[in-house]
């Protein structure tokens, strides 16, 4: 054979065997097929409600502005703040507290997006807008509030030291310790303040050890007196939220000189304290641990020894309750707010999605069982984006002195109603959303499972649904005729004669179901008197029907509003209010016997059941 013949052979087997060999490290065969994920797009036009809210509820010089805001925002968010935020979800806080020499550091680490989240919403406004005194207050609230529920779900849980902080200017300004109190001054100025390299945020430590709700009972921190209004503090915070603030708001109860201190109530008085002295160093804090939570481990939760803690002490002795009272109630806005917020997004992400996954030969969008899932789901969202809409409106009047005194009551309702409620049903709602991606929503690398953990706080954070239940007792039970505030709003919102037949039908049902409730209180109260009916037991069911009457009402109202509503709007009222009970309360759930029955059915066959 001629050599350049037997080359070119040689050739050939030799390239056969590097082409065998080189299969056996090629690439993994993943097929030619790859599925588009969902897409965020901007939060505030992608919204079928909060803009036509907006147009109804604010003067059209302020619609504009606010409009304005709020869309230039959307865009941020998906261009930038989205991003940021799932980066504080993947590089969850640590916390140093000893460094490599055996000294004493609690050094706590968090991710730099963490501190550039905090700077945009020092950039943004989100806490200054609510208290801008060159905006009306009534209108300054419901910006915030729609700016907030845009932020939320993309903020990496930087929305929970903001709803703190929000908290703290409000309980500060409220007690008028502005120009006062150095500290507190300084504190409402930097708290509200748009700089990022002057802008501060607040902490709030009222949970211990055997507290959680019960703080009266449960507080075990004590103040003892050095000067003036300054105090030590001593104690143990077992879940403290977001402890890189600078300052806190928090609890103790006063020691005298003989030792003694006052239990109860009536001994807590309310303390504000600076984390760190000028030179970093931490206040007599020693930080015990992060919390390990189910969700919301972007957040810097951890437990406090607060040992000689240098505070002040704001507010009348023995008032600490009352003045935290006015944080508390923001913050529960706040806490509606982050659960309409992962409502609204997990929604998005599915509406999005539902136009690119095909099944079974066409898109999920094309398939009537996949949309009216999503559909139900909108019903929801957009009922409670309106009682959240209604909360900012009343709050609003009350800080622009223009309430009436029915608005003032049903602010005082609304607060916890709204908060129970929208947390309540985020987490059935979000786990349905999840549910709509398939196996893909249950992927951690997806973001999508997140949703659902964090949401699952927002029905326990600043009051459980049982502890806000009766807290809507009590406001029953206050001097006020608040049962008649709340059917005169409900009637005022119904006043308009709606065109729609589906809308004469809403307006009918939420009549019967608001008559139905009046007359089993009122009933209730009666028989309250001779021991024969305990109303606390159906206190979750008197709130639910409160929360679905009042969003009823603001859903026919909003829909017979022919300048901004569709036909969509309309169906969406009629939904809420004919398809699906606005009111589900017995007679019989009220007596003594259905608690006992109650009691038998939980501790049946328990072991510890005779020490009851």
């Amino acid at each position: 054979m001629h050599r350049t013949a037997v080359v070119k052979e040689m050739s050939k087997k030799v390239a056969k065997t590097v082409a065998a060999r080189h299969t056996q490290y090629s690439h993994a065969k993943t097929g030619g097929f790859s599925q588009d994920g969902p897409q965020l797009h901007n939060p505030y036009r992608d919204d079928p409600i909060l803009d036509k809210a907006l147009r109804r509820l604010l003067p059209q010089k302020s619609y504009e502005k606010v409009a304005q805001d709020l869309n230039r925002f959307g865009d941020r968010i998906t261009q930038e703040i989205d991003n940021l935020g799932r980066r504080a979800d993947l590089e969850p806080p640590k916390l140093e507290q000893q460094n490599a020499w055996g000294k004493r550091v609690d050094h706590l680490q968090v991710c730099p997006e963490w501190y550039r989240l905090k700077e945009i919403c020092a950039e943004e406004g989100v806490i200054s807008i609510g208290y801008d005194e060159n905006s009306d207050a009534f209108e300054r609230r419901i910006h915030q509030v729609a700016k907030l529920f845009l932020f939320s779900p993309a903020s990496g849980l930087v929305s929970c030291p903001m709803a703190m902080t929000d908290g703290a200017v409000k309980t500060l300004t409220s007690l008028k310790l502005y120009g006062k109190n150095r500290l507190a001054t300084e504190a409402i100025d930097r708290l509200r303040e748009r700089d990022p390299k002057k802008a501060w945020t607040s902490g709030q430590w009222m949970t211990e050890k055997k507290g959680g709700s019960d703080v009266a009972g449960g507080c075990d921190t004590y103040a003892t007196h050095i000067e003036g209004d300054t105090y030590k503090l001593h104690g143990y915070k077992w879940f403290s939220s977001a402890v890189d603030a600078d300052v806190a708001l928090t609890l103790a109860r006063v020691v005298d000189t003989d030792g003694n201190s006052v239990e109860g109530t009536r001994g807590l008085s309310l303390f504000l304290l600076k984390l760190r002295d000028d030179e970093g160093n931490l206040n007599g804090i020693q930080m015990v641990r992060l919390k390990n939570k189910l969700g919301t481990k972007q957040l810097p939760t951890g437990e406090l020894l607060l040992d000689g803690v240098i505070a002040e002490r704001i507010g009348e002795p023995g008032r600490g309750v009352a003045g935290i009272s006015n944080m508390l109630n923001i913050t529960r806005i706040h806490n509606a707010v982050a659960s309409i917020g992962y409502m609204r997004r997990i929604i998005s992400l599915a509406r999005d999605y539902s136009t690119k996954r095909v099944v079974f030969g066409q898109v999920q969008a094309k398939w009537p069982l996949h949309t009216s899932t999503i559909a139900k789901m909108e019903v929801e969202t957009r009922g409670c984006m309106l009682l959240l809409l209604e909360s900012a409106r009343l709050l609003g009047l009350s800080e622009a002195n223009k309430s009436t005194p029915t608005e003032l009551s049903l602010l005082r309702l609304i607060t916890p109603i709204v908060k129970l409620y929208a947390g309540k049903q985020a987490v059935p709602l979000v786990s349905e959303g999840i549910e709509c991606f398939g196996g893909q929503g249950y992927m951690e690398d997806t973001g999508l499972p997140g949703i659902l953990r964090d949401a699952q706080v927002t029905p326990i954070w600043e009051g459980t649904t049982n502890v806000l239940s009766l807290d809507v007792l009590r406001v029953f039970s206050g001097k006020d005729n608040v049962l008649l505030d709340f059917a005169k709003r409900i009637e005022e919102l119904l006043g308009k004669q709606a065109k729609s037949q589906k809308l004469q039908e809403s307006s009918k049902k939420i009549r019967e179901a608001l008559k139905e409730l009046q007359v089993l209180l009122v009933k209730a109260s009666d028989s309250a008197l001779n021991s024969s009916a305990r109303i606390d037991n159906v206190a979750r069911s008197i709130a639910f029907a409160i929360a679905r009457i009042y969003s009823g009402a603001l859903l026919v109202e909003h829909a017979a509003d022919e300048s901004v509503a569709n036909d969509a709007d309309v169906e969406v009222a009629y939904r809420w209010c004919c398809e699906q009970p606005l009111i589900d309360l017995r007679w019989e759930w009220f007596s003594t016997e259905r608690v006992a029955a109650d009691r038998s059915i939980v501790f049946d066959s328990f072991v510890g059941a005779s020490k009851l």
